[in-house]
């Protein structure tokens, strides 16, 4: 069972940082690498894989350092996110060129059972230029696969699959993590992560965030503050009311008179709240017993990047 671990480990590149001082471990299982797009995911993935070396700290696998290590690639299976392939050969030409160039005694019956397990068997003959995007992505992961690697890294594997390759290709992880390999991957999609990682690991603006299990990472995110915009018949009302109730951590009106479906007043009431389910409870309540009208509640911070950052900043 392989481990993979990073400490302390920065990467820049010229003057930008694209990872920032940061260590995790990664054991046996699915582990799902968190993050908005920009994050420093992939440049993660690829000191992981030994393509990119660290500009301080260590990578390593089993204890061994990762950079400049040749032995580590029979280990480990790289899926890129990068769509870029050698178009001109099939499917089988491509899996049965990474079986040779891992030095297999049995190219061929190795690049024929990884195209069976990723389900190309069918569209093998086919040159690469005539595959969807969804089926470039399978013939990534066969061709990391057909040298039965320990620890599979993929970066954003699900982008350009239809419904059913995405539960093909999870089922496929699943089974490879309940043999004992180590598996991560890459998204910014967390419904993604949720559905099949056993842990996560969030990243934003090269910074490690928070790490644990879905519930522990969906409870902070939950439970961060919560911002809305709201427009009502009587927003002064509407800010003494809820400061009196006390259900808001922070109230503030901007603009002056009464708002309009019209949307005719430039006036808003911004509040952030703690605990968001107990606020859009207690909100409606309150305008019914003011009579007030609400015409407008929005969340103001519902971005992805928006709920790293709280992450970040905790």
């Amino acid at each position: 069972m392989s481990v993979l671990v990073l400490d302390r480990v920065s990467r820049w590149f010229g003057n930008v940082v694209a990872v920032n001082d940061i260590s995790m471990t990664i054991g046996p299982g699915i582990t799902g690498l968190l993050g908005p797009n920009g994050a420093g995911k992939s440049t993660v993935i690829n000191m992981l894989s030994g393509f990119l070396a660290p500009s301080s700290g260590t990578a390593t696998l089993d204890g061994a350092t990762i950079w400049r290590n040749e032995d580590i690639y029979r280990s480990v299976g790289l899926v890129p996110e990068r769509e870029a392939m050698y178009d001109i050969v099939t499917g089988w030409d491509f899996a049965l060129a990474n079986a040779r160039l891992h030095g297999l005694a049995e190219p061929g019956a190795a690049a024929l059972r990884a195209l069976t397990t990723v389900d190309m068997l069918q569209a093998k003959d086919r040159a690469l230029s005539t595959y969807s995007k969804g089926m470039k992505q399978r013939v990534k992961v066969a061709s990391a696969l057909v040298h039965d690697p320990s620890v599979l890294l993929l970066d954003e594997p699900f982008n350009g699959m239809d419904p059913r390759q995405r539960l093909h290709l999870m089922d496929l992880l699943r089974t490879m993590a309940n043999d004992g390999r180590t598996v991560l991957f890459s998204s910014h999609i967390l419904e993604e992560v949720e559905r099949i990682a056993d842990g996560i690991q969030v990243m934003v603006a090269g910074r490690h965030a928070a790490s644990g299990d879905f519930r522990e990472i969906r409870r902070l995110m939950t439970e961060r503050p919560h911002q809305y915009t709201i427009r009502s018949s009587d927003d002064r009302a509407l800010a003494s009311a809820i400061i009196s109730d006390g259900s808001a951590s922070g109230v503030q009106l901007k603009g002056s008179g009464p708002a309009t479906p019209m949307g005719e007043s430039e006036a808003e009431l911004h509040v952030e709240a703690t605990d968001f389910s107990v606020f859009v409870r207690v909100l409606p309540r309150l305008a019914r017993e003011r009579g007030i009208t609400l015409y407008d509640v929005s969340p103001a911070d519902e971005s992805l990047e928006s709920v790293f950052s709280y992450l970040v900043a905790r």
